[in-house]
This record gives structure tokens, sequence and C-alpha cells, in this order.
């Protein structure tokens, strides 16, 4: 199936400036006739190019306030980056407060149900399944998982299979809504992530954990920010909602999931170019790496504070998230010992799916193959990004799949007009 991408470019804005192709980690863009082009099967929805593009032409592709309408029942799911979001705050209930007058009847929050995986990681992450092969892998952030299955085969096997937090907070309070509200049903309920990057937002679309994701739409971190400034500021006296503690809401920042599991084998990444870099040595079996229990890779530095959707600094929010946790429990939310293994469990199993295959037919592969090493040797090995490639290799592949010539490559170009004087 081809992926749906939640990154979007306006041509219009774009000025061909490189920037974007140069910092995508996955040489998922080009440059052709002075405007940038996304290739959506090697997109992995990180966010990069639209946190370095000078020019805004890169957007996150999320739903409006208007995809409630026609719903029931509306919940929102608020992921615990939000928190980190607004200043002189010390009480989370006045946004959860907030959210229930944007237009939202009940809420269940992202932290209550990431309390519940770790409860249950712990407890569970030596049995098989979870994770086949040492060290484990978390699953929490979509754009590490897929960057892992199109590009590691090798650690497919190393991805914890425990649901991300806001699948099962969606799939918790679906419940709970039919529960309470007898009268409702399924298709009732309209279930809203708010999401601090595209990478989430990719993930309803394009869920590889389960067949279809209980999360109905996705919305921005920013809008639902701007929103509820003006909502907070009329709140006088909050309702105690919230029902979560410590261990959920560092899932925000960078190292908050590893901690939660009270295990001092663990390792936590984040930055494209940090997790690819742990993602190398694992694969070639450094010994390092493979003695570690747990590995926590965030795509955005800092974590989901990071995110292209937030509005603050991702350190500021860290710290505020770090503030509001001084008066916390350490957690509310644990794992039901009866619980079905099924309720938390991924309903696929991951598997190495290659982002851009040469053929579907081997022996032409093998010829494409055979091709792309000689004009890779032919070429300069500038990597200089002149010929719309990020680089050389990239170059090489473009012209055996007819997307590019040798013309393209302006070194060699006036190498050849230098031979010819």
């Amino acid at each position: 199936m081809e992926h749906i991408s939640s990154v979007s470019l306006e041509q219009e804005k774009c000025r061909g400036c490189t920037h974007c192709m140069r910092r995508c980690p996955t040489e998922a863009i080009r440059v052709r006739n002075g405007k940038s082009k996304i290739i959506p099967k090697r997109c992995i929805d990180c966010g990069e190019c639209i946190r370095i593009c000078p020019h805004r032409a890169k957007n996150a592709i999320c739903d409006g306030f208007s995809a409630m309408d026609g719903y029931k029942h509306k919940i929102c799911l608020p992921a615990p980056a939000l928190y980190g979001q607004f200043k002189n705050l010390d009480d989370i209930d006045y946004i959860l407060n907030g959210i229930l007058k944007c237009g939202f009847d009940a809420l269940f929050e992202v932290s209550r149900a990431a309390e519940v995986i770790s409860d249950y990681t712990r407890l569970t992450m030596y049995q098989s399944g979870l994770g086949a092969a040492k060290p484990i892998i978390s699953s929490a952030c979509p754009a590490v998982t897929r960057l892992i299955s199109s590009r590691y085969p090798n650690l497919c096997d190393n991805i914890l299979t425990v649901l991300p937090p806001a699948e099962l907070a969606a799939k918790t309070a679906r419940s709970e809504a039919m529960r309470k509200n007898p009268g409702l049903k399924s298709g009732d309920i309209g279930i809203f992530f708010i999401t601090p990057c595209p990478a989430k937002a990719s993930y309803v679309k394009n869920p590889d954990c389960v067949k279809k994701s209980d999360i109905d739409g996705v919305i921005a971190m920013s809008d639902m920010y701007f929103r509820l400034v003006g909502e907070m500021k009329s709140i006088k006296k909050t309702t105690p909602i919230m029902s979560s503690g410590i261990i959920g809401i560092s899932r925000a920042a960078a190292g908050g999931e590893s901690s939660a599991l009270l295990n001092s084998k663990y390792l936590a990444a984040d930055g494209m170019e940090n997790i690819i870099n742990v993602l190398d040595q694992i694969e070639v079996q450094s010994e390092s790496f493979l003695e570690l229990d747990f590995i926590e890779l965030n795509a955005c530095s800092g974590g989901c504070v990071g995110g292209v959707l937030a509005v603050e600094n991702a350190y500021i929010a860290q710290a505020r998230i770090q503030q509001l946790r001084k008066y916390l429990p350490v957690s509310q939310n644990y794992a039901e010992k009866d619980m079905e293994l099924s309720e938390l469990r991924w309903e696929n199993k991951p598997v190495y799916n290659p982002a851009m295959k040469l053929s579907e037919d081997t022996k032409t592969a093998v010829q494409m193959m055979i091709k792309m090493e000689h004009l890779i040797k032919n070429l300069p090995s500038a990597d200089c990004g002149a010929c719309g490639a990020p680089s050389c290799k990239a170059l090489a592949e473009d012209i055996v799949r007819g997307e590019a010539a040798e013309s393209d490559c302006l070194i060699k170009t006036k190498e050849k007009r230098g031979e010819n004087k």
C-alpha cells in the first residue's frame, strides 16, 4: 500500500534552495527545475524539512477542528508535550478544563496510557515477542519505526511490539465512552489526538501496528495551543480531571520512557542524526550497544516537546514539564494482572519494507545495481547537491531509474567542456 505522507509542499513558496534536500535523513527530497520534490516512499514524516525550510514551503497535514463535525461524542487525546507549551502554569487541570471548553465532550490523557504501557513493558520486557532480539527498541516514535522497517531489515525483530500510547489511549477512551453512554455506537464517537509532529499524524493514516487506528483525526498542537490560550483565560476555578503522574507526563521529553522502566541498562537518543548513528551501531553488532536492554529513540531533538508542531522551544518546554512533575504521584495507572496480551500488543508483526526497490524483478534489479555502481565510480564523489540529488549515490540511483541524467552533474559537465576545448 502506498504510504500517505503528512508533509506537504507549497510549490509557489519553494525557492529550490536545497536546505531541505541536504538535511533530509532518508534522502526523500530532490530539487528539479528549481523546485523541491518529496518522494513519499522514502519520507518518514520526521518533519525535519518543515523545521529547516527558510521559506516555509513545507507544512504538516493535519485535521482542522471542523473534522469534529458529525460526531455525537467528541474525545480529545492531549499528548503530554502539550503541557510544556504554557508559561506560568502550575496546574495541568487548567489545560484539561480548557480542552473541554474547545468543543470536546470528554478527554483521555495520553499520559494515562503511557503509564499503563510503561508498567506492562517493565513487567514483561524479557518475554518472547515484545522484542525478540536484544536490545529492545521503543516503538513510541512512528518516524523511528518507519525508518527501521525501510532501512534496517535486521532490526525489525528488535522493535517493541507494544501499542504506542496514543493508540492505546484511543482504544481505551472509545471503550470507556461506550460503557458510560450505553446509547453510543462506536461510529458516533470521534477521537482526536493533539499531535506535536507530522509523524504521529501520518501514523493514523498508515498504522503499522494495527489494521485500523482507533484515532479518527489529528489536530496540530499549535492549532490547539492558540485556541486553548483564549479559553484558559476565562477559567476561574478548575475541576479536577488529571489522572496521571510523573511517569506519564515525562514521556513528553527524551529519556522519559526509558527511566520509567527502572532499568539502568538503557540508552535514550534524540535527533535524526543521533538515532541513525545508534541504529547503524546496533546493526553492525557493536558490543557497547548489545549489552543494553532497552533503547529509546526520538526523531525530534528533546523528544516530543521538540516536534515541529509545538509552539515553545523544546528545552523550555522540557524545563516546564520538569517543574510540573514536582507535586505529582509517580504513577496513577497500571497494567491489569489479568489483561489480555492482545489488548496491548501489535496486531501486525514488524516487517522489512524497503522504501525504494530498484525493480520487482530480481534480474532487472541486479542489472540496475551493476549500472548504478559503474555510475558511482564515474561520478566525482563530491556530494555537492548541485545536481538536485543529496549525494552522488542518490544521483546514480535516479539515473538508473530514468529520473535524471549524467549531464545533471555539473562537475562532470564542466570537465567535459574543458576536454572539448
